[in-house]
This record gives structure tokens, sequence and C-alpha cells, in this order.
């Protein structure tokens, strides 16, 4: 890994001059920054996080990722969870943008460039190289759905299997027994955790599992609906489908009705979040009930004790569910 000694002698300038660069000094001209950045950059230089926190002090602002659109309800209310938190709390909320696809982004990079006293990150699976890069640097980090920890990392996730399981035994009592399963990408620990509540809710009440029951989408309403398309394309089609989400649950109910049927009286139809429009949609979505608001600001709340003290535990949190049962569920016919 290059050192900022390396950097310097690539620009063909002093050490100081790349610390100067690196922590937007303005005594620096146009010309020596372009070529500093431009070395930073071919040699994949990683500023110390923390080294250089420990010279700037804090700067009273926290960073944001999101691997998803601002207009998902579930993100509006996250976000509005962390406002609330942050509002009496001195710092403010910065949003990054990165593109995760481009190999050369330095998450480290952008965060040392920014000065971010820390880190939330939503929507990135732990295949992507940001999350890692941020647990190594030590830069206080709280995820939201992706199961990392570390030194100065924790993160925050719902009871997801048990909020699966909870729609499995309500589908079973209602004498539901062709259930599918309905989910975005499995690498997000709700994703995963959700599938494995499907599972062990088939395995609790004796049911076959059918590999062209289970479809993985987007977690958008046009992966709900692409889902419930090939799902309805079925010989024995199922008479219930559970949602990782409210949104893929709207793109569900869309492809039923487009279909010439109807939720719930030929498909139940179950969400997960209970988003703001779950109880106005007709009919009334079945869904888990996570505390959206509260997470955001629980995250908030816990990574400003990571700023703030070095020596606190990074917490790894699990916010409670509760199933609100609606108009989309019914016994099946």
């Amino acid at each position: 890994m290059a050192s900022i000694t390396d950097v310097a002698k690539h620009a063909g300038v002093s050490v100081t001059t790349v610390s100067k660069v690196i922590n937007n000094y303005t005594d620096v001209s146009e010309k020596t920054r372009k070529k500093v950045n431009e070395s930073i950059r071919l040699l994949r230089y990683e500023p110390n996080v923390v080294a250089r926190g420990l010279v700037k002090k804090r700067s009273w602002t926290i960073g944001i990722l999101l691997h998803n659109i601002m207009t998902n309800p579930f993100v509006s209310e996250l976000m509005s969870g962390m406002q609330k938190a942050l509002a009496s709390s001195g710092y403010d909320l910065l949003h990054l943008s990165a593109d995760f696809n481009d190999p050369e982004y330095s998450v480290i990079r952008h965060c040392s460039s920014r000065n971010v006293d820390g880190m939330v990150v939503f929507g990135v699976g732990r295949d992507n190289k940001i999350p890692m890069d941020l647990v190594k640097a030590e830069l206080p980090t709280m995820f939201v759905d992706t199961d990392l920890i570390g030194r100065r990392a924790g993160y925050i996730t719902a009871d997801n299997r048990n909020g699966i399981l909870t729609v499995m035994e309500h589908l079973y009592d209602l004498g539901h027994r062709k259930i599918a399963f309905v989910s975005g990408y499995l690498g997000y620990v709700a994703g995963r955790t959700r599938f494995e509540g499907y599972q062990q809710g088939l395995r609790q009440f004796q049911l076959p599992y059918y590999s062209n029951y289970v479809e993985i989408s987007n977690f958008d309403m046009a992966g709900g609906y692409n889902a419930m398309q090939n799902l309805l394309k079925l010989p024995d089609r199922p008479t219930a489908v559970v949602c990782t989400s409210d949104v893929m649950a709207l793109g569900v109910m869309n492809a039923v009705a487009d279909a010439g049927l109807s939720v719930p009286g030929d498909v139940s139809v179950v969400g997960f979040d209970n988003t703001a429009f779950a109880s106005i949609v007709k009919p009334g979505l079945t869904t888990v009930s996570q505390n959206i608001f509260s997470i955001g600001e629980r995250v908030i709340h816990q990574l400003i004790e990571l700023v703030e003290n070095p020596d606190y535990s990074p917490p790894v949190l699990v916010e409670p569910i509760e199933l609100i049962i609606r108009e989309s569920t019914s016994v099946p016919r």
C-alpha cells in the first residue's frame, strides 16, 4: 500500500504539500493540487483517517452513503429519524455521492476529503468493498442492514427472521399451504435473514420447499411486479406471497390486478416495513412493522457515541417487529 511519502515522490512535491492537499488547505496552487490528486489516484493512496482526525479534531459532520433512491419510503423514514437525532446533537449530515460500481472509487479518500467524523451506510452489501474498507480504516461507522462489525464499526437491523416466521404462521393459520417468497438481493442481511425465516417457517409447518416459488428480484415495485408475473405463469401457482418489502408487495399486487385476479381473493400478499402507504393502499397491506424512524434515531445516537468515545464498544442492535394484519390476506379459495 502506498504511503504519503510515495505520493510526494511521485508528484515531485514535499510530504507537507501532499498533506495540505489532502486536508484542503487553500495555500496550494491549483496546478499542484491536480498533480498531487493525480498521484494519489494512480498510486491508490488511502489517507489514514484516524491519524488525520487527531490532527484536525472533529468536524461535527456525519457522512451517509445510500445505495437506494431517496424516493424509497424506507429511506425517507430512515432519514427522518436520523435528522431528528441530529437536530439536538450539534452534528450536520453530509450525503456522499458514490459510484458503487467504480473500481477506482475510494470511500476512505472520499471521507478524508470531506473530513467526516463518522459514517452511516445503508443498502450496501458485504460483497462490495466499501463496508470492509470502512471497517479496516477504523473510521467510526454504523451500518444499517449490513451485518459487519469492527473495532470502530457496528450495525443495526430488524428482527428479520422472526418477522417472516410470524408471517408464515399467520398464513398457515389462514389455511395457506402454497406460499411463495419474493425478495430483493439476498446479499443484504435483510434479504438473507428474511429468507432464512421463510425456510424455517416451511420446516416448522412441514411444508415442502419449491425453488420455483422463490423469486429474487430488485427491492422495488418493478422487481415485485416482475417476480409475480413469473409466479402467475406456474401451473400450480401459490395462494400467498411473502414479500421482503412493502414496495415489492405493491408491485406484486399490481401484477395480480393486471392479470385479472384479486388480492386477497386469488392471492394473499404480505409486505415488510409498514411504510406509510401500507395502510392506504386498497386492499390495506398486511405487513411486518419495524420502527424505521427509531432505527434512524438509534443509528445516529450510537454513531455519535463511537465518534466521541474511543473506548465505546461497537453495538449490534436488533429492532423489534410486529405483524400488522390488514385486508391483503385471507383464507385461500
